[in-house]
């Protein structure tokens, strides 16, 4: 699917309700939907919780902490990109601390274009992120199947006392004469011999 095609999920974590209205203006619903707000750390973490964000928004400072360990803690737990708001003289200091873990950081006040710029490159890397999550889901599940397959042989070494090469052509023969893949005959082997 193609970046300008895809919607992107939203939490905007920011007290004052004017920053809110300023970025929801940003934020046209047939490119990002759902966008949730929550006014303080505490909330965000539920909503985080309940639901997945493909992007966060976070505006420093919020009522209950100041909002970067929030950011941080997103960043490690999740693909979501994470943008960070904050004052023009804790930039510096809170860029370099945080830059290290992807988090992008605009200075405020910040101009439309600026933020509009930014958010397009917040879904350029949840794009790439999205690849890279796929691609580790695909080696898993290969990674799956190896050990089914490979404790499957080994029982079959074991009850029937085939050789490994034996048991590997069995299961490889199986699979091919009745169209299926060699996890469901490593499972149904797994099962006759109630190893699962």
């Amino acid at each position: 699917m193609d970046i300008a095609e895809r919607c992107y999920s939203v939490l905007l974590v920011s007290a004052p309700t004017k920053f809110c209205e300023f970025m929801l203006v940003l934020l046209p619903q047939n490119r990002y939907q759902p966008v949730i707000t929550a006014q303080d750390v505490t909330t965000a973490r539920r909503c985080l919780l309940e639901s997945w964000f493909d992007i966060v928004i976070i505006n420093t400072p919020l009522p209950d902490e100041f909002g970067t360990r929030l950011a941080l803690d997103i960043s490690g737990d999740s693909g979501a990109g994470v943008l960070l708001f904050v004052k023009a003289e804790h930039y510096p200091d809170i860029c370099a601390r945080v830059a290290p873990y992807g988090i992008l950081t605009i200075s405020k006040p910040a101009s439309s274009q600026i933020v509009l710029q930014t958010l397009f490159l917040l879904c350029g890397t949840r794009e790439r992120l999205r690849r890279m999550e796929q691609k580790t889901a695909s080696l898993e599940a290969k990674m799956e199947e190896i050990r089914l397959v490979n404790r499957a042989k080994w029982l079959l070494i074991d009850k029937l006392k085939m050789t490994e090469a034996e048991a590997h052509r069995h299961i490889e023969k199986q699979a091919m004469d009745r169209c299926v893949t060699r996890r469901i005959i490593a499972e149904e082997i797994l099962e006759t011999y109630n190893q699962q």
